[in-house]
């Protein structure tokens, strides 16, 4: 059986050194870490993670709560929370919330138990009791929101839908319909409101018979977008608050044989990678979804270890992603 001193002379370090390393690795060297890491696969170390845990009174885990597990949007957001875990010494383990308050209560459980140490949240702040959660362990949400009060890493969601109506409209539409998520959610209300801020900055009159509410899966797009096109007149531009829901309308306004961008031009929001190569290749506002999952693990691993989190909101910067599917109206 290999012991921390067969993974000190594989790694050429001093016993203290790869303690420290496996103990409290964001005061080791990041190459130092990583020569720890070679050595321990090189010798097949098995640390006694429980005796670690006892002595230290952590679990060396952090629960992530995710909205809809499929949504890839997530799983980039997901991405950036465990490799930012990893290099700090600790795992992650994924609650499929599916937006239900109760599922979220069973996963919490595993924090009041000590088997995590902390949750990640990934859906926006509904409003639940976050003073009594955070009173029982520490919460960071990595996709915030205006009115999220714990700390929080996000973008400026009405500012980016602004933007993205901006560009509709720079383009000529006037008549643009908005496939939204649901109404209670507050990324669809932050967005649906960059969206009535551009138009009344452009005099154009919010008109809400052009709204459709959506769940933000491309199932929904494809209904919000049929719908959408049976009115007279029809929309020329649909801007839809994600990829998903946008990548579906383009589905739905294909199949009853209408052209993206000639006949509708069609917006979506995220820059999942499908984005890129849906037919024709979706306009749409990149998140730097890897960067938020990493930063609102940062923040969470640092509260955990008492450190002073000065900064409690991060607000990320965006970027408009122009391509194929949005054009000028015929």
């Amino acid at each position: 059986m290999t012991t921390i001193i067969d993974v000190a002379k594989a790694a050429g370090l001093s016993t203290a050194t790869v303690s420290r390393a496996l103990s409290a690795p964001e005061k080791v060297a990041k190459e130092t870490r990583a020569r720890v890491m070679r050595a321990i696969e090189k010798v097949d170390y098995r640390p006694n993670m429980l005796a670690r845990n006892l002595r230290s009174d952590r679990a060396f885990s952090l629960l992530v709560l995710v909205p809809g597990i499929a949504n890839p949007f997530f799983a980039n957001v997901t991405a950036g929370i465990e490799s930012v875990a990893w290099q700090r010494g600790y795992s992650v383990f994924i609650g499929d919330t599916r937006d239900s308050r109760e599922r979220e209560e069973h996963y919490e459980r595993s924090v009041e138990m000590r088997l995590a140490d902390g949750v990640i949240q990934l859906s926006p702040d509904y409003g639940f009791d976050e003073q009594r959660r955070r009173a029982s362990y520490p919460i960071v949400h990595a996709c915030g929101c205006e009115l999220t009060a714990a700390p929080s890493v996000r973008i400026d969601n009405a500012g980016a839908m602004r933007e993205m109506a901006e560009h509709l409209i720079a383009a000529g539409h006037r008549r643009i319909a908005a496939i939204s998520g649901p109404e209670q959610n507050p990324h669809a209300i932050d967005r649906l409101k960059g969206y009535r801020e551009a138009l009344e900055l452009a005099g154009i009159g919010y008109d809400p018979a052009i709204v459709r509410h959506g769940d933000f899966s491309m199932g929904s797009g494809v209904e919000a977008a049929k719908d959408l096109m049976a009115l007279t007149p029809r929309p020329t531009a649909l801007l839809c608050m994600n990829d998903e829901m946008a990548i579906g309308a383009i589905q739905a306004l294909a199949a009853v044989g209408l052209d993206v961008p000639g006949d509708v031009a069609v917006t979506g929001f995220d820059d999942i990678s499908f984005a890129a190569h849906s037919t024709p290749a979706l306009t749409t506002v990149a998140q730097p979804a890897d960067a938020m999952g990493a930063k609102a693990c940062e923040l969470l691993i640092d509260e955990i270890e008492g450190k002073e989190v000065e900064e409690k909101v991060h607000v990320l910067p965006h970027r408009l992603v122009i391509r194929e599917s949005s054009g000028p109206p015929r």
